[in-house]
């Protein structure tokens, strides 16, 4: 009769080599707040979560639709979170998720334009990219929308800050490589892969004064002009960027609020 092979023993050390490997690929306390989610299984939910220094990462809350989930009331839109999570694969596994605060509700309209900077930031922003001055820019924004700064202004420096950190904007007040300036009376049309050049009269991109290009650059809106035709410029940059993709809040901003 054969003896039984004997199995090796080898379950408890890659138990314990899993958990070390799952404490290698741990993230704690990251501040972040929640873009985007939607249904899991039965119980879970897919979170997607801008966090200061990863970026945009998609985690698992694993039982966040049981009623009695600590997560339930956390994961929601707008709000300062402090997350944990770990994983190395695609989709991490959220540990945690705790309301920090510091920032007043976003209400009424400027609900809907918060909801316009998420869907911005999930469908020009690549997964697992930190940008840190972005989130910056993130929260200051919605800190301005809280407290009722006039949207258009604050829609606009962010939609600038988004496209210069994603790396498809440049400056904006230079012609070509050779470091000339726009000029403050001339005007010009602005290629989304070139920058700003002399307008002329077959154009038919969006013509802007140098003035306008100059106080964006800057971040002064105070101008009505440069108001009105940064928002056509903006409106045409995202256009080519988004590669025809369909904002669905940014429609709903130009019929209501004309954004």
């Amino acid at each position: 009769m054969d003896a039984p092979v004997k199995q090796p023993a080898t379950s408890s050390k890659s138990t314990t080599r899993t958990a070390s490997v799952e404490r290698e690929h741990r993230v704690l306390a990251q501040p972040g707040f929640v873009l985007h989610s939607y249904p899991y299984k039965e119980t879970s939910l897919i979170v997607e979560v801008f966090a200061r220094d990863y970026g945009r990462v998609p985690v698992v809350a694993k039982g966040a639709k049981r009623p009695h989930s600590k997560l339930r009331g956390v994961l929601q839109t707008f709000q300062p979170l402090q997350l944990s999570w770990s994983g190395k694969s695609e989709v991490r596994t959220l540990i945690s998720a705790e309301w920090v605060g510091g920032l007043l509700p976003v209400e009424g309209s400027a609900l809907l334009c918060g909801f316009y900077l998420n869907e911005l930031l999930v469908k020009l922003l690549a997964r697992d990219d930190p940008h840190p001055v972005l989130f910056d820019a993130y929260m200051s924004a919605l800190n301005q929308l809280a407290h009722a700064e006039p949207a258009g202004i604050v829609l606009r420096k962010f939609e600038l800050q988004l496209l210069k950190e994603s790396g498809v904007a440049g400056q904006l007040t230079e012609l070509g490589r050779g470091g000339e300036q726009v000029e403050p009376a001339r005007y010009y049309v602005f290629e989304p892969e070139r920058g700003p050049r002399a307008a002329v009269a077959s154009d038919t991109l969006p013509v802007v004064s140098g003035k306008t290009l100059i106080d964006m650059e800057a971040g002064d809106y105070s101008d009505s002009v440069t108001q009105q035709q940064s928002k056509f410029l903006m409106r045409h940059l995202l256009a080519h960027h988004l590669g025809g993709v369909t904002l669905n809040t940014r429609q709903i901003l130009i019929d209501l609020l004309q954004l």
